[in-house]
């Protein structure tokens, strides 16, 4: 059963993240939200990442300002990790953006738009459409969705 990981720095970031979550709870995707801080929590974080390494088929991490969270759970698992900047400072989320897409070679983050958690969970569902035949219909579902709207 696929199984997806939700994490963001802040609470506070669940109103966008959310869109993320509805998605996948439409689609029959099981997952699980955490909220753990690459700076406040890092311990928290490890302690997920060995959680994502060993259960999950894929991360989507959500952080604001310095928007360390992707990467560091990119460098401790083999996971696929999507981030989501988030909007959260007086940048407008332009930090949170640049912070996440200039990972180092090596620890490659997969990023999308400010603030764009439902194409982080339809991305998601691209990547375990791979090797999840039902997933593939899920996506192709979405996609003729939005051919007809």
């Amino acid at each position: 059963m696929p199984k997806v990981a939700i994490i963001m720095g802040s609470k506070n970031d669940m109103s966008i993240m959310s869109k993320a979550k509805d998605v996948f709870d439409e689609f029959g995707i099981d997952c699980e939200v955490f909220v753990a801080s690459a700076h406040r929590t890092p311990e928290k974080v490890h302690d997920i990442a060995q959680d994502i390494s060993a259960n999950y088929d894929l991360v989507i991490s959500a952080a604001g300002m310095a928007a360390h969270l992707g990467g560091v759970l990119a460098s401790l698992t083999i996971k696929p990790v999507i981030a989501v900047p988030i909007s959260s400072s007086p940048l407008k989320g332009m930090d949170s953006l640049l912070s996440t897409v200039q990972m180092p070679p090596g620890i490659p983050v997969a990023t999308v738009a400010i603030d764009g958690a439902k194409n982080a969970a339809i991305l998601a569902m691209q990547i375990m459409a791979l090797y999840h035949p039902n997933i593939k219909e899920k996506v192709e579902s979405i996609r003729t969705a939005f051919k007809n709207a």
